[in-house]
């Protein structure tokens, strides 16, 4: 999270920005804050982008479709102009930190907290997919830890993105080189098998600290390895290597559904990890504690909210201890 520079608006829309968030390709990331308190992430586009008209249109079909995803493992879509000169889109504000960002500062997770990540994440693709959509850039800046689950966000962005370019456009790669399928890579049409093998390549780095077809290296060896080589999954367990080998397929066919993978992954869930949707409990202070507290720790309540949200390069939840 940084601080406004000259160059940022001090608003877009309703909101009045108060840091920012991230950039990439499609534009930068505000957290910005309605009148009457909420927080939000505001996505605008970079102006470029804003200027071609097949992007524009593609960007105002895909936050339309967007604004139906819901889910307990999404950030929602509440607000979006699409017709502006500087098109944006304003998302629920996650306070947590990113799974990239967790994982470069306190390494790998254990096996079952990847296990239940993936089981949660595949639960949320499963209800993307039923809406006829795919989101393109499952990545680990795209999947933010909160004390009670990972939350997956930017879905529609690089649809859209990809509808006004082929692989590239203004000198910059269409999606993450390292975690693209195969045929995204080759610039193919892609489907829901495209996200699965995004995830399993997203489970080798949370496991292993390494993405599976390494890191920096320029995006055209990274390309080339996705779709020619490969990955290297040394560090993970027997059953967690399996599963993430049939998500890295070459071949769509080959790879399990989102249904299927989380079928796969639940029975691995911690038995202490809290329900869907509901945030992890204390103990009784006379109970003792449980007896897979190495891996995963119940978690009290979050404190009441603080004027200004805890930043997502923050603390991760206790649910990813290690």
């Amino acid at each position: 999270m940084e601080l406004l520079t000259a160059d940022d608006p001090s608003t877009i829309g309703d909101y009045r920005l108060l840091r920012r968030l991230g950039a990439g390709g499609m534009g930068r990331v505000y957290l910005g804050r309605t009148a009457g308190g909420r927080t939000v992430a505001v996505k605008a586009v970079r102006p470029e982008l804003a200027d071609d008209p097949e992007f524009r249109a593609r960007f105002r079909q895909e936050v339309s479709a967007a604004r139906r995803v819901g889910g307990r493992w999404t950030a929602p879509v509440l607000d979006a102009d699409t017709d502006g000169p500087r098109p944006w889109v304003a998302t629920g504000y996650v306070a947590g930190p990113s799974l990239g960002a967790a994982v470069h500062t306190g390494g790998p997770l254990p096996a079952a907290s990847v296990h239940a990540l993936g089981s949660w994440l595949a639960e949320a693709l499963e209800q993307v997919h039923a809406l006829g959509l795919v989101h393109r850039d499952v990545k680990p800046s795209n999947v933010l830890l909160t004390l009670d689950g990972p939350r997956l966000i930017d879905f529609g962005v690089a649809r859209a993105l990809d509808a006004a370019a082929t692989l590239t456009h203004s000198g910059y790669v269409v999606g993450s080189p390292g975690f693209m399928s195969p045929e995204q890579a080759a610039g193919s049409p892609v489907g829901p098998a495209g996200d699965v093998f995004a995830l399993g390549a997203v489970l080798a780095f949370a496991a292993t600290g390494t993405a599976p077809f390494g890191e920096g290296v320029s995006a055209a060896v990274l390309l080339y390895r996705v779709l020619h080589e490969e990955p290297e999954l040394r560090g993970l367990d027997g059953g967690l290597r399996a599963i993430v080998t049939a998500c890295l397929a070459k071949d769509p066919a080959d790879r399990p559904t989102p249904a299927e993978l989380r079928a796969r992954l639940a029975p691995a869930r911690p038995p202490s990890a809290p329900r869907p949707g509901c945030p992890a409990r204390s103990p009784p202070p006379s109970a003792g504690p449980p007896s897979n507290c190495s891996t995963w720790r119940p978690t009290a309540p979050p404190p009441p909210a603080r004027p200004c949200p805890p930043s997502r390069t923050g603390r991760p939840p206790s649910w990813t201890a290690r």
